[in-house]
């Protein structure tokens, strides 16, 4: 019988910490406007184009405030870089609302923008966009 004590003891912890799920949050939400004067999908456009992105996020957990913004480029398939980063506070950890202006190069190639939200987690989500440049 004292044999059987530690089995069923280590066979009950087992089962509880087996059934037990993390719970792994939910990663914040962000989206690109999509009124008038915004761009929000892949476009082909001129040389030294003004190109304006709105964007919108907001916690998708009461807790989970969103942290940071950042917004990055990345040119003919290279690797991105960041051009804006803000550390978001008071209202704008629950709902944020930017816009970005860029001014496409005078070169032709690929420009892809990609602006990310963080949470308070660690969660990243990120929406992204790629000009064609001719």
């Amino acid at each position: 019988m004292k044999k059987l004590i530690p089995v069923l003891f280590i066979a009950i912890v087992s089962i509880v910490f087996t059934s037990c799920k993390k719970d792994e949050g939910k990663s914040p939400n962000i989206a690109l406007k999509t009124t008038a004067g915004y761009t929000s999908a892949n476009a082909t456009v001129a040389k030294n184009t003004a190109i304006k992105f709105g964007i919108t996020a907001s916690k998708a957990e009461d807790k989970d405030v969103l942290k940071t913004f950042d917004a990055a480029k990345s040119l003919d398939g290279g690797a991105p870089a960041s051009f804006e980063t803000q550390t978001l506070t008071g209202a704008d950890q629950d709902a944020y609302d930017h816009d970005v202006t860029i001014t496409t190069r005078n070169v032709a190639g690929t420009e892809k923008y990609t602006f990310t939200v963080v949470n308070r987690d660690g969660l990243t989500n990120y929406v992204s966009v790629t000009l064609t440049v001719n």
